[in-house]
């Protein structure tokens, strides 16, 4: 009776645990993804205000990747 109770009590606790992280992970988640997307929207934004100046296109392009490679390390920061 004792072996079943213990058993019962171990179960119940990590059954409380594990449902408070998973929803702080997805907290994470959800926080890293619109780190991203506000990121990839500023970039386009960006892309598109350079193609419009003297700057070459391949000028707009570098900047372009080095906008959205900052977004991607903020929400690795974010998340881990």
């Amino acid at each position: 009776m004792k072996k079943s109770a213990m058993m019962l009590l171990a179960v119940c606790s990590l059954t409380a645990v594990l449902p408070a992280q998973a929803t702080q992970q997805a907290g994470q988640r959800r926080d890293a993804r619109d780190v991203r997307q506000d990121t990839r929207q500023d970039s386009r934004d960006a892309k598109q205000e350079c193609r419009q100046g003297v700057v070459g296109n391949a000028d707009c392009r570098q900047e372009h990747r080095e906008n959205k490679q900052s977004g991607r390390d903020a929400a690795r920061d974010i998340k881990y």
